[in-house]
């Protein structure tokens, strides 16, 4: 892990948006539909690797499945896959490819698609978010089509470089040009809430502790 991720990963997906709203960049937040397999699995963060795709009819059951192991070999250790299938019909993730994934040292998958084998996903503990559950693949029916390059997911445009925070809410994107500052924010507001939170529950008034932390 390295040091920003491990920061994230101690802070939550509200207070990074409330600091890159604060920064006037309140549209970094993916669609609600997006959402952890497993609710219980806490936050999910880290730098982006980015992969898309297509939906296909013009390939085989061998090219679909090579491109696609391609992808479970390029995809990096310490990082988070963030995935535009292009498709709303088929899973984009399943118990062998996660498996392959957490083995390597990838952190975590979020798609803007769908997911097969929940249970066995959810047990091995590979942190996974995405629309829909289904158990149509993508075998003969669906490609691979870049790596690393800029992906689109509902409004949020996502390069490398990027860091994501994921967690019961939904998910965040963070442009890495600002992700330090935006980290060192959160902690800083996380630090103020939790001594304001200190002093509502010694007995000050609610409206006084706004006053005296300027946050709620």
């Amino acid at each position: 892990m390295d040091s920003l991720t491990e920061r994230l990963n101690r802070l939550f997906t509200g207070i990074v948006f409330d600091m890159l709203s604060d920064m006037g960049r309140p549209d970094q937040v993916l669609p609600a539909d997006i959402q952890p397999l497993d609710p219980a699995g806490g936050v999910l963060a880290g730098p982006v690797w980015t992969m898309s795709g297509v939906p296909t009819t013009n390939i085989s059951k061998d090219q679909s499945l090579l491109r696609w192991t391609e992808f479970l070999g390029e995809a990096p250790a310490g990082h988070v896959v963030l995935c535009q299938p292009n498709d709303a019909r088929i899973a984009h993730m399943g118990e062998l490819s996660a498996e392959t994934l957490k083995i390597r040292g990838v952190r975590g998958y979020v798609v803007d698609g769908g997911c097969r084998d929940v249970s066995s996903v959810v047990e091995m503990g590979f942190p996974t978010f995405c629309r829909y559950h289904t158990p149509f693949d993508i075998v003969g029916r669906w490609r691979v089509d870049e790596m690393g390059g800029r992906i689109r997911i509902g409004e949020v445009s996502i390069v490398m470089g990027d860091y994501v925070i994921a967690d019961r809410d939904g998910v965040v994107i963070i442009p890495g040009d600002i992700a330090e500052e935006v980290v060192g924010a959160a902690e800083e507001a996380a630090r103020t809430e939790n001594h304001m939170r200190s002093a509502i529950l010694d007995g000050m008034n609610p409206r006084d502790a706004y006053l005296k932390f300027g946050k709620f």
